[in-house]
């Protein structure tokens, strides 16, 4: 897997401690599901007071408890294999039992819905959406080419999520065009680490470069449309087209080099700087949005307890 080829190997955990489930549900990438919860609810309230929001808060809440059941059951589900690839995984060396791990998948998945339902009943619906994608993506369709469309469906509803707070007619656009195109991204990157503890098939990988390609258009295409329409837009749309172009930049940089040596080092790289952009992507649109830069320095400020922990839990 990407971060564990590239650090070296350390002592493992005692069985049942915080590390084994921090490793479990792999810490350092929860804070870019987070991310989507501030951009999906600033751009559906770009000018709330965001500290005395309490449906903000509990849909973070209910964000992360998603996020972890679906990283908690893909270990579950991949626990044979990685028995054989990756045996110092939580489950397959025997730190957190296997039936322990899907009570807890359960039990987070239960609270998420149950978060939700506190919010809206719309909020509820996509929070079961969310959960279908992810029982979908971790037990059924992994191994299949629908296993990409499906993450990145993971990705849309985590941030509509986000954006269930506002009114019906207030909820389908932007947030829709802002969610597909992140959705669109993690597809890409998705395909792009299909391979990736082997050497990758440069096709494979050129395929992928092409739908992260779509999914950051999109984005882009969003900040040019919607500052043209100067709907109660701050007139930054031009920052942050530079901000998109600069992430964009940095990521084709590493795709590039993925397809150019595809070995397990590159491509793990690339995906590792994948999974971090996607907060900067986040805090892009947020900057374009809200007329309170503080919340797009709040969402790109994510990126620190990321990096940091990334140095020590593997990110996928």
């Amino acid at each position: 897997m990407p971060v564990e080829a590239a650090i070296p190997e350390t002592p493992a955990p005692p069985p049942g401690s915080l590390m084994s489930w921090a490793q479990l549900v792999r810490l350092p990438t929860v804070f870019t599901a987070m991310a989507d919860i501030f951009l999906g609810y600033l751009i559906t309230k770009p000018s709330v007071a965001l500290h005395t929001e309490w449906m903000f808060f509990v849909l973070l809440g209910a964000s992360v408890c998603h996020y972890w059941t679906g990283m908690i059951l893909n270990d579950f589900f991949d626990r044979e294999v990685d028995g054989h690839e990756r045996p110092n995984r939580p489950i397959p060396s025997g730190r957190i039992p296997a039936p322990k791990a899907l009570r807890a998948a359960l039990t987070l998945n239960i609270i998420g819905l149950g978060l939700a339902g506190i919010v809206s009943p719309k909020a509820m619906m996509i929070a079961g959406c969310l959960t279908l994608a992810v029982w979908l993506y971790d037990g059924v369709l992994k191994s299949t080419p629908l296993a990409p469309v499906v993450m990145g469906s993971c990705r849309f509803f985590n941030v509509m999520l986000g954006a269930s707070s506002g009114t019906m007619e207030h909820f389908w656009c932007p947030q829709v065009q802002v969610a597909l195109g992140l959705g669109v991204f993690v597809c890409g990157l998705t395909i792009y680490a299909r391979q990736e503890a082997k050497e990758s098939s440069r096709p494979q990988l050129t395929l992928a470069t092409a739908v992260i390609a779509a999914g950051l258009t999109t984005l882009a295409h969003f900040i040019i449309t919607k500052q043209e329409a100067e709907l109660a837009v701050p007139r930054n749309g031009p920052s942050a087209i530079i901000l998109l172009g600069v992430i964009s930049l940095t990521i084709f940089r590493r795709l590039i080099g993925g397809i150019s040596d595809p070995s397990p080092e590159r491509v793990q790289l690339a995906v590792k700087v994948m999974l971090l952009s996607l907060v900067t992507l986040d805090a892009t649109i947020v900057f374009f949005i809200t007329p309170e830069p503080t919340y797009a320095v709040l969402t790109a400020a994510l990126i620190i307890p990321a990096r940091l922990l990334a140095g020590r839990i593997p990110m996928t």
